[in-house]
């Protein structure tokens, strides 16, 4: 991912942005090209693993070696900027358009789990971290334990060893801040996506 110094995010606010997301696309080289699945994921607390688990029957994993290289992509925000939001235009004429939003890269490498106790663990983790909160929380005892195990054996499970992270926002840092404002403004009174980006605007990006 290309990421210019006004645009870079550091380690922990990368890993923010992924634990936000909740989910990604992961990206592996199969042997008919590049594939995607996308995923809902956990991090470990030392940020060295990246676990999921896929359905049995995605050709997503099957062509995977323990130790192949997979690319997560994690998106939180995204929004497109029209030059009419620069008052600078007026002066400087020369402006295009372009895309403000925030965004993660992890490179990893994956170890495939078929194990029925480890994606028990999987599973059972992957709820507790997305009905945290909730009320009522589900759990997957909730579930008759038939049912349950019938769809462990539906899956296998995905383990990403981490090699790095980037992250990256671009939230018209590059603009002048009578443009950088204006655009924050405009977005904040638009649809769901440009208020999401507009919160992110602050005075110090």
């Amino acid at each position: 991912m290309y990421v210019p110094p006004k645009h870079a995010i550091d380690e922990e606010a990368a890993w923010a942005v992924v634990r936000e997301a909740g989910a990604g696309m992961l990206v592996v080289v199969a042997p008919d090209g590049l594939q995607s699945v996308f995923v809902p994921v956990i991090v470990s607390d030392d940020h060295t693993r990246i676990l999921t688990h896929v359905a049995k029957a995605n050709s997503w994993w099957r062509a995977l070696h323990d130790g192949d290289e997979v690319l997560g992509l994690f998106l939180v925000a995204s929004a497109y900027v029209s030059p009419s939001n620069y008052p600078s235009r007026f002066e400087s004429p020369g402006v295009v358009p372009t895309w403000n939003y925030v965004a993660a890269e992890v490179r990893g490498r994956v170890t495939v789990h078929d194990d029925p106790e480890w994606l028990q663990r999987q599973v059972r983790a992957l709820t507790d971290q997305f009905e945290a909160g909730r009320s009522p929380e589900w759990c997957v005892d909730d579930a008759p334990s038939e049912y349950v195990d019938r769809q462990v054996m539906a899956i296998v499970g995905i383990e990403i060893e981490v090699m790095a992270i980037q992250g990256k926002a671009k939230l018209s840092q590059n603009r002048p801040d009578v443009d950088h404002d204006s655009v924050r403004d405009n977005f904040a009174q638009g649809s769901p996506a440009e208020r999401n980006v507009a919160a992110r605007m602050t005075d110090d990006t």
